[in-house]
């Protein structure tokens, strides 16, 4: 009797802990994207490994970069590599097109690299009505096409097709999310699209931004944008929205249900918060939305229309500066971590886990290029020699509510020509340009180092080295095979537990 209840006590502990094991599969079952138009990106292995140590294990890419997809390599990491929308013609054009680009792109990186490779995003945003039609004949051709590549390269089982489309391409007339249809002018279209990823098996993924909407509308109620309860919310029938992004998911929800697809998987392709680059655009916001967000995966949190909660994807891992800024000057201050790697803010990952920075990241000399002490700022060569800079470098910390908005004229100067002195990489000669206005400083210049002013998170920043990094290293054991580790050796000790109970 004694032996049967170990037996079934081994069992209980045993159902136990596949209970722990799947929470921390909850905990960490984040998405990201990973961009790279950065002028310094960190390596591509301290990126994996920053994924991983924060506990990110799916990651969205918007091209095949080489760099990043072999550094994926074995990491436990499901990828989504995104086509640019320029290479849609192309890839319209003939199957052979796609054939050569599911080669290059996917099946080697799979095959060579072992690369977890889940789906192909076919586009980004290419319904834009800023892109007034470009791609309105080739996106679907190239989907096509693709999605005959990759069945003939024998992955159509393994890889899945999607088009990240932008939440433009759907509306509601009546104000609420049941009112919800595609936009009229390219409804037929987004129909075809539908139908093709619904018979291949593959999800439609959507790009949603609540941050967009409160910058597009200065009457916004600011806090339905949040995910902590709304003082306007949208009421649908027996439904109360609280906050745009339940809303506005909920309305592509209903799109699909009017035309017949009701049960079409969906994606959250692009989600997040800026932290520079407007006035709504700061840490404080984007750490309130980010953990709100963070909350209802690992909750496990959904819609009123859909209670299962969809795969999210957070825009983004870190800042790009060399972003285009035509939407706006925040573009460049998506990362949840400064380009470098640096937290901005912490996080409360669940488990007792918070964010961890980048590790092994090799900077450029401790020096800065300033405005030199006894340059004049009513020089009539200061606004050129500023404008200068910043056509070459990343300035938009230092727009109206921005982080670095607030800077007297020399130290907005010093910004201006230190982000170009550090950009050119601290070139000799890249701080002397300015018409004898600059000096270089072994002084930290960043108001926050030194308590002047209200800009407390202003940082005169020093670039990464990207010619002085390690070699690749150990990208470390994933959180799975450590899973699988740990379940060996509890069954190895639970049987010799059991052997030796069983001895007379």
């Amino acid at each position: 009797m004694e032996h049967f209840h170990f037996h079934r006590s081994i069992f209980f502990l045993w159902i136990l802990f596949v209970i722990v094991v799947e929470k921390v599969s909850i905990a960490e079952g984040m998405g990201v994207n990973w961009g790279t138009r950065a002028s310094h990106p960190l390596p591509p292995d301290i990126v994996v490994k920053l994924l991983k140590e924060n506990g990110f294990n799916k990651v969205k890419l918007f091209e095949a970069d080489p760099g990043a997809l072999k550094a994926l390599g074995r990491s436990g990491i499901q990828v989504m590599v995104g086509i640019p929308n320029d290479m849609l013609a192309s890839l319209a054009s003939t199957v052979r097109a796609a054939e050569e680009w599911v080669q290059q792109n996917v099946s080697s990186f799979i095959s060579k690299n072992g690369v977890d490779i889940r789906y192909v995003a076919v586009g980004n945003e290419p319904f834009l009505k800023a892109y007034k039609d470009t791609f309105i004949k080739t996106t679907l051709p190239a989907l096509e096409n693709v999605q005959a590549a990759l069945i003939k390269a024998g992955l159509g089982r393994q890889v899945k097709i999607t088009v990240p489309i932008n939440a433009d391409v759907y509306k509601t007339d009546s104000g609420v999310p049941s009112g919800g249809n595609f936009r009229s002018d390219i409804h037929n279209l987004m129909m075809k699209i539908v139908k093709f990823l619904s018979d291949n098996g593959g999800p439609l993924t959507i790009n949603i931004y609540p941050f967009l909407s409160l910058y597009a509308d200065p009457h916004f109620p600011i806090d339905f944008a949040f995910f902590s309860g709304s003082s306007s919310p949208v009421v649908d029938g027996s439904i109360t929205y609280n906050n745009v992004f339940e809303a506005n998911y909920d309305t592509l929800v209903w799109a699909l249900e009017k035309n017949g697809f009701g049960s079409m998987p969906i994606i959250v392709g692009e989600i997040g918060w800026p932290t520079d680059g407007d006035a709504n655009a700061n840490i404080e916001y984007a750490r309130k939305f980010n953990q709100g967000l963070l909350d209802r995966i690992s909750r496990g949190i959904g819609t009123p229309k859909r209670p299962t909660p969809p795969d999210i994807y957070i825009f983004g891992l870190v800042d790009e500066d060399a972003k285009s800024i035509e939407p706006g000057n925040f573009e460049r201050h998506w990362g949840v971590f400064a380009f470098d790697g640096a937290i901005k803010y912490q996080l409360d990952l669940g488990n007792n886990r918070s964010l961890t920075s980048a590790k092994g990241v090799r900077y450029l000399a401790r020096k800065w290029c300033v405005m030199a002490p006894e340059a004049n700022v009513m020089d009539p060569s200061l606004p050129e020699s500023i404008n200068y800079a910043c056509s070459y470098a990343d300035c938009t910390s230092l727009g109206y509510g921005s982080s670095c908005g607030g800077l007297d004229v020399k130290s907005n100067a010093s910004y201006a020509f230190n982000m170009y002195y550090q950009t050119m990489n601290q070139q000799k000669g890249s701080c002397e340009r300015f018409h004898n206005l600059s000096v270089i400083t072994t002084i930290d210049p960043s108001p926050s180092s030194s308590g002047r002013g209200n800009s407390s998170s202003c940082r005169f920043e020093i670039m990464i080295d990207v010619g002085r990094h390690q070699s690749r290293a150990n990208p470390g054991t994933s959180s799975a095979t450590k899973i699988k580790h740990f379940s060996l050796v509890f069954f190895v000790l639970a049987f010799v537990v059991d052997y030796y109970m069983s001895l007379p």
